[in-house]
């Protein structure tokens, strides 16, 4: 399917959604851009670098001219956005997002835009960066990238379908899942990683030696802590959105935290040797696949 879309409003506009917007630029899938935000200075940027051709802080009057909507923001601003679009809405346009967590977009797509649920899909681009705003936006981010879909069961097979190729003509390789599958396998493989990672590091500078103990830390500490860099505000969102899928992956990994201190105390070598070996294998197995994706 080869969609196109005549104007697309992005809310904001930083890095997934200012490279979402290029990308559609590039592929020829866009014709006009309005990018809705909070900061002027930041929207004035996006101006700047063509990253939108027209901005606004009226989200109603954006939405008004929109044939899809994007709510690139964290997911705990949505709710209000959507609130504040609905009376706007042309019965055609699409709207989708690119939030972390998927079950609670729905629920609130759902209490805010029961009439429009048709022209709903709820999405998850997987990449991501450090860097923030207008100025980080690129075209290739989504080259050889993931993309998560997870439709309502209203979402009407035109709009699933749009998504779907405006995404992939960003370069991505897009996926379907259902809201509650894609909040389970998140918990697992992205927001615990980020609770550990804060937890540890967190855990350090708690000690009264914390200083000594940073002065010898190297590449093995960089590597495990590199995610505690990450955005506090937007980690508790998404935390605190999934915590229900997070609270289950919390409590296996404690489980399995027990096993290896009962094995260390025990001074049980052959099973730490066989956890550490299985743990090693998968692992190389995945990055081997990450690597002929990339």
């Amino acid at each position: 399917m080869q969609a196109s879309i005549d104007t697309l409003v992005v809310v904001g506009v930083g890095l997934i959604g200012g490279s979402f917007a290029l990308a559609l630029r590039r592929a020829g899938r866009v014709r006009h851009v309005i990018g809705v935000g909070r900061s002027l200075a930041n929207m004035q940027r996006a101006l700047e670098l063509g990253v939108v051709d027209e901005v606004s802080t009226e989200l109603g009057a954006a939405c008004a001219r929109a044939d899809m909507v994007l709510l690139a923001t964290p997911v705990g601003q949505m709710g209000a956005l959507f609130g504040a679009m609905a009376p706007k809405l042309p019965a055609h346009t699409i709207v989708t997002d690119a939030g972390s967590t998927k079950g609670d977009v729905a629920l609130l797509m759902r209490e805010h835009l029961p009439e429009h649920l048709a022209r709903c899909v709820p999405a998850h681009p997987i990449a991501g960066s450090d860097l923030s705003g207008a100025a980080a936006a690129q075209f290739g981010l989504y080259e050889g990238r993931r993309v998560v879909l997870t439709p309502l069961p209203e979402s009407d097979d035109d709009a699933v379908a749009t998504v779907r190729a405006l995404w992939q003509a960003c370069g991505a390789d897009v996926h379907e899942m259902a809201a509650h599958e894609h909040d389970s396998v998140f918990a697992s493989v992205s927001h615990l990683p980020h609770l550990l990672a804060f937890a540890y590091v967190e855990r350090i500078v708690a000690r009264a030696d914390a200083e000594r103990r940073f002065d010898f830390a190297a590449t093995g500490f960089r590597d495990f802590t590199r995610i505690a860099g990450s955005h506090p505000e937007m980690w508790r969102d998404i935390a605190l959105a999934n915590r229900d899928a997070l609270l289950g992956e919390l409590d296996d990994y404690m489980a399995g935290l027990n096993r290896l201190r009962s094995q260390l105390a025990e001074a049980d070598g052959e099973a730490m040797q066989h956890t550490f070996e299985r743990a090693r294998d998968a692992r190389n197995r995945w990055y081997q696949r990450f690597l002929r994706g990339q």
